[in-house]
């Protein structure tokens, strides 16, 4: 037996007659607090670079994947299979410049064919991200888009205002000039505070 197999055989037998009564009362909705919480460990894993912690946080990710599957099969909604083939069929349709005749030889040329495929596919991409983005993901997501931005200038004038909410919009402005993302350079700033505390 494979390992996603005994991994989807374990929790069935948890969510199963004699098994753990906590697992057996989750439903999707339950679980989104814990898959939105598994997925930002995993981010500070990578983002602290340990292997070790690394395999374990997207260990847990995937128990998610299981879980929610698991909930699905025994509602008749859809399998694990189901879940795995569509990615596997996604990723080979999005991907025509490797798995077809087109061409693309930049990350952006592949990025603006990605974003044509899922027009095609009528997945128009909302401009904002997903609701359950945090916050300053979110933000940082809108400003690239170039929706609305955020400026040095923006930052001096909100910060003598003493409007701290329009400060942060600015700074998130900063980050976007730059190239970076605001969300994964807290998280650094934050675990490095936690290591010293």
């Amino acid at each position: 037996m494979g390992g996603m197999e005994r991994l989807l055989e374990v929790m069935r037998r948890l969510r199963g007659p004699g098994g753990c009564p906590w697992d057996r009362a989750q439903t999707h909705e339950s679980l989104v607090p814990y898959l939105l919480e598994e997925a930002g460990e995993a981010a500070d894993a990578i983002l602290e670079g340990d292997p070790r912690a690394m395999a374990e946080e997207l260990g847990d990710v995937l128990l998610q994947v299981a879980f929610h599957s698991v909930i699905a099969e025994e509602r008749g909604a859809f399998t694990y299979a189901d879940v795995e083939g569509r990615i596997v069929e996604k990723l080979i349709r999005r991907h025509p410049h490797v798995f077809g005749e087109a061409t693309a030889k930049t990350p952006e040329e592949v990025k603006a064919r990605w974003a044509e495929l899922k027009a095609m596919e009528g997945k128009e991409e909302d401009p904002c991200g997903p609701r359950s983005l945090p916050a300053l993901l979110k933000a940082y997501e809108i400003q690239k888009k170039g929706l609305e931005k955020g400026s040095e200038e923006g930052l001096r004038r909100a910060l003598a205002a003493g409007d701290l909410e329009e400060a942060l919009w600015n700074l998130v402005g900063l980050f976007v000039e730059r190239g970076l993302d605001p969300e994964s350079a807290l998280r650094r700033r934050s675990l490095k505070a936690c290591r010293k505390a």
